[in-house]
């Protein structure tokens, strides 16, 4: 009996320093990636000024043919600085994980989860969003690009959350070289979900377009 208490309290010993070494470890490694300056705000005790305490780095990214010149935290994503400092809200935030494609942008001519990118990583990068998509801005004026018009046409949406995302992938497929069949284009656009479920007319949509030959 004595020798079973003995089994069971170096048991106990064992998995309370197993959960000590972790919460350590956990702790180091948010430090390890703390800014300076974030870390004297939490020694002195201020921690309602921690958020501002994050350094501030400077951007200089083309978004629809405009250069900005920012100051942002290095943690904040394209999609945040997209919705959240330049008002460009065509861009939806969905899933916020990569999975649903609502986000997808043009990064020098290539499609990527706005939500999965550190808007760090554009320096110098020109980004076009459904809002540069058309011809002469996003106003009245503006002249829709062939994608958007096709989409219209083929009834490619039904509640419209998903299609800038979608619009901006079909985009991308036809530059890409996959919208050689129905086949091919449902493959290349299956990173982007409509819940909806208006994915034929969206297929028909792209077909249109790459069929015509209109310059995307």
């Amino acid at each position: 009996m004595a020798k079973h208490e003995h089994i069971e309290d170096e048991l106990e010993n064992s998995n309370a320093s197993r959960r000590i070494f972790l919460k350590q470890s956990s702790a180091l490694a948010a430090l390890a990636i703390t800014p300076p300056a974030a870390l004297t705000a939490v020694e002195n005790g201020l921690d309602e000024k921690v958020a501002a305490a994050f350094e501030q780095m400077p951007l200089q990214v083309d978004i629809n043919g405009t250069v900005h010149k920012l100051s942002i935290e290095p943690r904040v994503t394209l999609l945040d600085l997209l919705r959240e400092q330049l008002h460009l809200t065509g861009t939806k935030k969905g899933c916020d994980h990569g999975q649903c494609g609502a986000c997808t942008v043009h990064v020098d001519g290539a499609r990527v989860n706005a939500c999965l990118t550190l808007a760090m990583t554009t320096e110098g990068c020109k980004v076009t969003t459904i809002e540069g998509l058309s011809e002469g801005g996003h106003d009245a004026t503006a002249r829709l690009h062939p994608m958007q018009e096709a989409f219209i046409k083929h009834d490619g949406f039904q509640c419209g959350y998903c299609t800038p995302g979608q619009i901006m992938s079909a985009v991308a497929c036809i530059r890409e070289g996959h919208a050689n069949s129905p086949e091919e284009i449902r493959e290349y656009m299956s990173g982007n979900i409509c819940r909806c479920g208006a994915y034929t007319n969206i297929v028909n949509a792209i077909i249109d377009v790459k069929q015509g030959g209109a310059k995307v």
